[in-house]
């Protein structure tokens, strides 16, 4: 993994970063390898990354599933992204890398996360709106709503992912269970001490 992509601290990203104004019709992307080819996600949804570790399958789940991990207490699903878009399954190798993303729940104020898999982190991208073109209408690998646009880097064109088309939690209804089951279990287990301290001052008057 990019060393200085490691330490980056997505979720408190602001334009002072890097030390001078960012335009405001300029947008930044964290751009991967997947299968061969070139994406890129906006760095808004990104809260980090990192390496890719043991995943614990979760039976059940529709094979872009790959299964969850223990990220500091939380369960967080994670996507074979290559599966998702309707791929071969993504082979792990020394620099596949897991992008946490923050998604809203539909219809409810909480947000989860979910692990997106890539092949390797490359860089972070300054790419203007003028510089987008329009997701093609065909010639392309992927569903076209999957795409959000094309950016134009230099000579060569990244494709922008639309986070919330690729990590639909509609579609994904299996992630949304398995973030709202680890909810609710933390949620019982922060109201089990308050009950016991509550049934202990009882016994003591």
């Amino acid at each position: 993994m990019n060393e200085s992509l490691s330490a980056f601290d997505f979720s408190d990203y602001d334009d002072d970063y890097t030390g001078h104004h960012v335009e405001e019709d300029t947008s930044k992307f964290l751009s991967f390898a997947l299968g061969g080819e070139e994406y890129a996600l906006e760095i808004l949804s990104i809260k980090e990354i990192i390496e890719y570790a043991s995943v614990t399958r979760v039976p059940m789940v529709p094979r872009y599933i790959r299964g969850v991990i223990n990220l500091r207490g939380s369960v967080v699903p994670v996507i074979d992204l290559s599966a998702r878009m309707g791929k071969a399954s993504q082979d792990v190798s020394r620099r596949t890398c897991i992008v946490i993303v923050e998604m809203e729940l539909p219809g409810e104020e909480d947000v989860i996360d979910i692990g997106v898999m890539v092949d390797a982190v490359n860089e972070v991208l300054d790419i203007s709106d003028v510089d987008v073109e329009p997701a093609p209408s065909f010639g392309v690998s992927i569903r076209t709503d999957f795409i959000r646009g094309m950016g134009r880097v230099e000579e060569k064109f990244v494709i922008l992912l639309d986070e919330k088309k690729v990590l639909s939690m509609d579609e994904l209804s299996a992630l949304k269970e398995i973030a709202t089951t680890d909810r609710r279990q933390k949620r019982s287990s922060q109201r089990e001490p308050e009950n016991k301290s509550v049934e202990s001052g009882e016994m003591e008057n």
